[in-house]
């Protein structure tokens, strides 16, 4: 059968994941009378959650007797190990933008990939049906943004559709009919070559993801360079250095036939399928026939650029919440995302019961842990810190910078500048774009930015939006200032009680509720001045049996700052821990004895 394999490229809510149902509703995939789930493609309980693609997803249609296989790829930059991967699958690229936003930041990310790897874009202008749509600027600036990532001339001359992903049409002129999505499917065809692959070689294929499934172990999926896969031939794998890794069967071909992976007896050069059957076998490794010898060529990945302690929760209400809770149970699951995420690296911390998790951004790490907790285990994190290399000639420090670019309206652009020089963020750009709206854009270094998102939407009344693309790296900038107020620390240990709280008010707001479990050390709120204040929020009404002639006051508490995962996490600073259970994110210091904390700022002092 005539193959097309296409990945779909769109910076986050610009309609990629919808569009791809439309695309299987029409192709057929489904039957008219089944049941699916909106955004098919977003299998994932926190990808529905947050409407954003964590993972990789293939998925095939079939449209006039072409086979075309699509690849939903992740739109945000902490997700781009799996972008360059997947990139390497296929042999031409989607790239749905906005009519309204324009190209944003993770829009370029992959699109310089995708140009890169000398892919030719189409591109679809999605959402043109938006009162606010902007078609012709938004055309304009697709073509600057392809000329500024070194574009070739062909890649430049890219053809346009307008389209709603949601209302399921796309059309090459608009004053075109707006039926159904029959010119997309036409032009893919026509534009994207057929994968060049030699059906008569001996059988090669490159692992681009790994998942593991509860039936079938470790599932690689890949595209087949050349030859063919038959269930049960006899096949060896090879590391991208060129030893041999593992030699297997293949006990199982799944292709990718709509939503769903079926069984298959064998694949041609060219398909993308998923093979179980291997025990070592890992992303970037070469799974062929036992007389190949050479590897397939796999790109090195972007290095982590963030790194976070997670430890054995180790805090007096350990191991009421969560079921997994030691060690052992913690670095096991950890090795596991680290096999199929090549994104993420761990290694042992000095810290005892301790492992140092490092990846592409606080996102990333967050959701790894968002998805840990529902699982059942109980952490300590630490506070995310960035990685520094040395500069090999000179002997500087460097850090990683992030280009940030920020959606705001006019009145917050003062502020918003503001607090990103202070965060040492350097102004490279500043232009309207429609709508009484500016656009900023800024060259921050990572550290400057952990933490920052809540502040910002705060600043801007929620309503900026502001993107990160890591650039590379500088010059360490100086130190740059954190949390300016202190905490309010526990003294003892039990359920926290209204009357306690009331008196605590003026103190700073609070953190927890009357009635939630507190021990010493555990942080209960923010103090409005810089130094970190004890205090007891065990206290109870003394009853004396004197009484007012006025009623006693009722207790009327300020709601309390119930604090995200994400907020816990850029919140605190590096003397603090974030306690995670299935059940509760607690913010505490990471010594809970105050005479112990005493000891170490004072030693922390002296140095």
């Amino acid at each position: 059968m005539d193959i097309r394999n296409i990945a779909i490229i769109a910076h986050v809510d610009h309609g990629k994941t919808t569009l791809v149902d439309q695309l299987l509703r029409q192709s057929g995939a489904f039957r008219a009378n089944q049941q699916v789930a909106e955004r098919a493609l977003d299998s994932n309980e926190l990808e529905r959650e947050r409407g954003i693609t964590i993972l990789a997803k293939c998925t095939s249609v079939v449209w006039q007797g072409v086979r075309i296989n699509i690849v939903d790829t992740p739109g945000h930059a902490d997700f781009g190990g799996e972008v360059e991967r997947i990139l390497s699958m296929v042999d031409g690229v989607v790239v749905l933008v906005d009519a309204a936003e324009g190209p944003l930041p993770q829009t370029k990310f992959v699109v310089g990939k995708a140009l890169k790897q000398g892919l030719r874009p189409i591109v679809v202008i999605n959402k043109v049906d938006r009162p606010d749509a902007r078609v012709q600027d938004v055309h304009n600036d697709i073509f600057d943004l392809f000329a500024a990532l070194d574009a070739s001339d062909e890649q430049l001359d890219f053809p346009t559709l307008y389209a709603s992903g949601r209302e399921g049409w796309a059309i090459a002129d608009l004053a075109d009919e707006r039926a159904d999505l029959k010119p997309l499917f036409e032009l893919v065809i026509r534009h994207v070559p057929a994968p060049k692959a030699n059906p008569n070689a001996p059988f090669a294929m490159l692992a681009t993801t790994l998942e593991s499934d509860p039936y079938l172990g470790r599932v690689l999926t890949g595209r087949i360079h050349a030859g063919t896969a038959r269930v049960n031939m006899p096949v060896k794998a090879i590391g991208r250095d060129g030893r041999v890794i593992e030699q297997a069967r293949l006990t199982k071909l799944l292709a990718f036939r709509g939503l769903e992976r079926r069984p298959i007896e064998e694949a041609e050069a060219g398909d993308i399928i998923a093979i179980a059957g291997l025990e070592e076998t890992t992303v970037a490794d070469t799974i062929c026939a036992p007389e190949v010898a050479v590897a397939i060529h796999a790109d090195p990945i972007d290095p982590p650029t963030i790194a976070m302690t997670f430890a054995v929760n180790d805090s007096p209400l350990a191991g009421r919440e969560g079921t997994k809770v030691t060690s052992r149970m913690i670095v096991e699951r950890l090795r596991r995302e680290a096999e199929g995420n090549v994104a993420i690296k761990i290694r042992e911390s000095e810290e005892k019961d301790a492992v140092e998790v490092a990846g592409r951004g606080e996102l990333q790490l967050g959701v790894l842990i968002e998805q840990m907790r529902r699982e059942g285990f109980e952490l300590a994190i630490s506070r995310p810190r960035v990685l520094l290399k040395t500069d090999a000639a000179t002997g500087q420090r460097l850090e990683p910078i992030e280009e940030v670019l920020i959606d705001v309206d006019e009145e917050f652009s003062g502020i918003v500048v503001d607090k990103m020089s202070r965060r040492k963020g350097e102004l490279q750009d500043m232009r309207p774009s429609g709508g009484g709206k500016q656009r900023l854009t800024f060259l921050a270094p990572t550290r400057g930015l952990i933490g920052y998102q809540g502040e910002f939407l705060n600043d801007t009344r929620g309503t900026g939006v502001m993107s990160r693309l890591f650039h590379g790296y500088a010059p360490y900038k100086g130190p740059i200032e954190g949390r300016r107020t202190g905490v309010l620390v526990s003294t003892g240990d039990g359920v926290a009680v209204a009357y306690a709280l009331w008196n605590l008010e003026d103190r700073g707001p609070m953190f927890i509720t009357p009635g939630t479990q507190v021990y010493q050390g555990m942080i209960i709120g923010q103090h409005t001045r810089d130094n970190d204040l004890e205090v007891n929020p065990l206290k109870g009404k003394q009853l004396t049996n004197i009484r007012t002639t006025a009623k006693d006051e009722a207790v009327r508490l300020t709601p309390p700052i119930l604090m995200t995962l994400e907020q816990a996490i850029a919140y605190i600073a590096d003397d603090e821990l974030v306690e995670v259970t299935p059940k509760s994110v607690r913010l505490r210091k990471r010594l809970l004895d105050p005479n112990a904390r005493k000891r170490a700022s004072r030693a922390a002092e002296a140095v």
